[in-house]
């Protein structure tokens, strides 16, 4: 016998605040209505009935990134559009989460070779916290994403952290750093 048990009543649970704010963020993640090529219609798909994105507490797509805590690029990111996607990231609110969807989003797909205007991976534009291989890939592997998300919520410490800038990448190929600033 434990030195918990028989101290407090029936139905009563105990936890730390931290633990029930990752639980109230792993169970109601807002994604954002942003498809680039076609892992957008897989997308579609796993938020449709067959799969059902809301039973993971994911099922509100969001059309402002004002409103929605979860990022899913799904498609191909050219350089024209890579400071959109910069731009729309930045709007998201804190705490925020990004899944690459597809192969031409985690690395550049078909186009990284002959390519000149694709992005080699959507991560040197944005922080990714979660990749999802495939060409494109299938709802389910979407929905495993999804719960390394959750997981990763689950598992997260309230303490603030810096936050890093990332550099944009440029029609050369090569990325480049911010600039400092000192203060």
């Amino acid at each position: 016998m434990t030195w918990i048990e028989g101290r407090f009543e029936e139905g009563v649970i105990t936890t730390t605040l931290e633990q029930g704010m990752n639980w109230a963020r792993q169970a109601s993640i807002w994604p954002m209505t942003f498809g680039l090529a076609c892992c957008a219609i897989e997308m579609m798909a796993a938020g449709a009935s067959r799969y059902d994105l809301d039973r993971f507490g994911a099922g509100a797509f969001r059309a402002t990134p004002r409103q929605a805590d979860l990022m899913i690029v799904a498609g191909t990111v050219t350089y024209k559009m890579a400071s959109r996607v910069r731009r729309l990231y930045e709007q998201m609110p804190d705490p925020k989460y990004v899944i690459a969807m597809g192969a031409c989003t985690v690395g550049g797909g078909p186009y990284f070779k002959w390519g000149y205007h694709v992005v080699k991976g959507v991560d040197l534009v944005v922080p990714v916290d979660v990749y999802v291989p495939g060409c494109p890939p299938r709802p389910e592997a979407l929905l495993e994403g999804l719960m390394r998300i959750q997981d990763k919520i689950k598992a997260k410490r309230l303490a603030r952290g810096v936050a890093d800038e990332l550099p944009v990448p440029h029609h050369n190929g090569y990325a480049a750093m911010p600039e400092l600033v000192e203060v």
